[in-house]
């Protein structure tokens, strides 16, 4: 098995842990992890990928390994996440790379295409969103109703994500087959999620995350004048981002490459081997 190596280096004065494996000549790929997860989440995929790629999957500040400063001492935004993620990027001298997003990763990594779109050589989306077809309103409702008004009774509605109930929910919603899915992921992300203060940071990037949505107009441009390629494998039962979000693609970039599988929110955690086979050649005709 390829070696995967676990680091962590400073970035804008924050500490940030990172995986990477692969060779450091290889075409690179970045994976961002979603909510309310980390790095651990491709745990099993690097492996699969680094053979022939140099992968590297940072957790976001306020996640898994990295740093998690007060809200007092950070500005808990997606903006400042992706300035965060630019410049690990730029400490290690990555000039172009594909992009996995899953979720929260998404948003991060429209801002670093939009920031410069000819370093993104292409995307692979998991249940990363970029259409507002993509929201499934049941889940939603709650999270557009806390931003607007964080009273304390949208407080309580909000807070199911941050629970032990609503984390195993987000890992085994729309899974057909829920025992393939190890109660280890929701466990480790309950802990860490956990941690004294952490709710809060978590809630004020629940506050921060219409600004996704409103950026979605300047994200499908890019998509539209840049032709980028793009691969959407996504788990078709996901109940917070609904497979309207993965045919939207085509909308935009008709050449684009959409797998709905047979998986909830967290696919990897069922579906691993089908979607790395999907990037591998997906990677191999972007990159050859």
């Amino acid at each position: 098995m390829v070696p995967v190596r676990h680091l962590t280096v400073t970035v804008a004065g924050q500490e940030v842990f990172y995986r990477e494996a692969g060779p450091r000549e290889a075409p690179v790929i970045v994976l961002l992890h979603g909510f309310p997860t980390s790095s651990h989440m491709f745990r099993n995929l690097i492996p699969l990928l680094a053979d022939r790629y140099r992968v590297i999957a940072p957790d976001h500040i306020g996640f898994g390994q990295s740093a998690m400063p007060s809200p007092d001492a950070f500005p808990y935004t997606f903006d400042a996440l992706a300035d965060i993620t630019h410049g690990l990027l730029e400490h290690l001298g990555v000039e172009r790379f594909a992009l996995y997003v899953q979720d929260y990763g998404a948003p991060i990594g429209w801002r670093l295409a939009l920031r410069a779109p000819a370093r993104i050589t292409g995307i692979v989306s998991q249940n990363g969103n970029a259409y507002t077809e993509g929201f499934v309103e049941d889940f939603w409702k709650t999270v557009w109703a806390y931003a607007a008004d964080p009273n304390p009774e949208n407080e309580r509605g909000a807070r199911f994500a941050l629970s032990e109930e609503g984390t195993r929910w987000q890992y085994l919603n729309g899974v057909p087959e829920p025992s393939l899915v190890s109660p280890d992921t929701w466990l480790h992300d309950l802990a860490l999620l956990n941690r004294p203060g952490n709710d809060e940071i978590q809630l004020r990037l629940f506050r921060d995350y219409p600004r996704n949505a409103e950026m979605y107009p300047a994200v499908q441009e890019y998509f539209r004048s840049s032709q980028v390629p793009l691969l959407a494998v996504w788990g078709a039962g996901d109940e917070i981002f609904g497979p309207d979000g993965a045919r939207a693609f085509l909308r935009d970039l008709p050449d684009a490459e959409v797998h709905l599988l047979d998986a909830g929110h967290f696919a990897l955690e069922s579906q691993l081997d089908t979607i790395a086979g999907y990037m591998r050649g997906f990677l191999g005709r972007i990159t050859s």
